[in-house]
């Protein structure tokens, strides 16, 4: 989603200066770089868990969320945002965030659950459709402080996250059925949450390029070195606590509502 809201913000800003949008032939090659490389470790992913590679798919869709990141960013310090840059993100953040974890799953579990099985990774897959396709269309409408439901790159962190640490740990086949379950219960959750209209914090408003005190790299570098311990494991509690989230923030938005009196 990185590049389609800088273009959709672009857009909006020439609009109102009553310039408009100017079609430019040939497309900007730096940030549909980052997309293109979204788009493949999508592709990859899927083709790494036909092989019976899950970790590796796993990871794959995890570089990809680092690039989806990239692209946006490019896209802006460049002055490059396109309309083409835009909807090819989208159709790339399908194929990686949507298709590419639900196959996934598909592949290394959910098929030992029949119908149930193939059900609960269509329900991912269509709900990241979803969720792309409202994300498009309210870009300068919501608060820009919180995303509308999970964004589809954590939903899909959170699936290959939970697919890349039991892998990573090694659980006994006897307990197969237990992780299909989990997994078909994860895939369903996610996809719920991210066609959801809960608040999830976007992170937009944290200023990258003020000063801050010299404990916070010491506290990055700190984080990194738990992170590289276990990457498999600290991860997926990242991307899953970011996950539930939205429900506490939520919950505390209800319970903080004040109770009006009965007429």
């Amino acid at each position: 989603m990185g590049e389609t809201e800088d273009f959709e913000e672009s857009r909006s800003e020439a609009a109102g200066r009553g310039f408009g949008v100017l079609r430019r032939r040939g497309i900007y090659l730096l940030p549909n770089l980052f997309t293109t490389g979204v788009l493949f470790c999508g592709f990859f992913a899927i083709v790494q868990a036909m092989n019976g590679r899950f970790e590796t798919a796993a990871i794959a869709i995890y570089v990809a969320l680092v690039l989806d990141g990239m692209d946006g960013r490019v896209a802006r310090w460049t002055n490059t945002q396109s309309e083409f840059g835009a909807q090819y993100d989208s159709i790339a953040d399908m194929v990686a965030f949507g298709a590419a974890p639900a196959l996934v799953a598909y592949t290394w579990v959910l098929k030992d659950l029949g119908t149930a099985g193939w059900i609960g990774a269509f329900i991912f897959c269509a709900a990241t459709g979803i969720r792309l396709a409202r994300f498009n269309t309210n870009i300068g409408v919501v608060d820009k402080r919180y995303f509308q439901g999970l964004p589809c790159p954590s939903g899909a962190a959170v699936l290959a996250g939970l697919v890349w640490m039991i892998v990573d740990f090694g659980l006994k086949p006897d307990q197969w059925y237990v992780i299909a379950g989990v997994t078909w219960a994860a895939a369903v959750f996610i996809g719920v949450t991210m066609v959801s209209n809960l608040p999830f914090y976007s992170f937009k408003e944290v200023n990258w390029k003020q000063r801050v005190p010299l404990w916070v790299i010491l506290v990055s570098v700190v984080g990194l070195s738990i992170v590289a311990s276990r990457p498999s494991l600290v991860l997926f509690v990242l991307f899953l606590a970011y996950s539930v989230s939205g429900y506490v923030v939520w919950a505390m938005g209800r319970r903080g509502r004040p109770v009006l009196p009965e007429e």
